[in-house]
């Protein structure tokens, strides 16, 4: 298996959250992981940045914040020319899904989670 770099955008420390789930499970599967969030902090050794951080090949975005959320990324998303771009459940968005698509990036409705789960990430 390859190792994808995946920025998790809506990061968070609470154990609870499916995002703090994500970058830990991405980690143990040996993914390098940029992750970000509203409130800076850690998960495990993964730091949470509030800031767009300028990162080189992003594989794969995955996202953890509602589409109105997600507005004030779009440019940054962009930006990272990343192969695929990860909607998990609540985080559906034609607009973003079209402004990917214009730029030559995959978009997928599904469970980053479970994706890793089964061996399809």
């Amino acid at each position: 298996m390859s190792q994808k770099y995946t920025l998790v955008l809506g990061a968070s420390e609470k154990a609870d959250r499916y995002s703090h789930m994500a970058v830990k499970k991405l980690r143990k599967y040996g993914h390098p992981v940029l992750a970000i969030g509203s409130r800076a902090g850690y998960i495990d050794q993964t730091v949470i940045s509030t800031e767009k951080v300028a990162a080189e090949q992003i594989d794969t975005v995955t996202l953890y914040l509602n589409a109105d959320r997600q507005k004030e990324y779009y440019n940054y998303i962009l930006s990272l020319k990343p192969a695929r771009i990860i909607f998990n459940p609540g985080t559906e968005n034609d607009e973003l899904a079209t402004l990917a698509a214009n730029n030559d990036i995959r978009t997928m409705e599904a469970c980053t989670l479970v994706m890793l789960g089964t061996g399809q990430y």
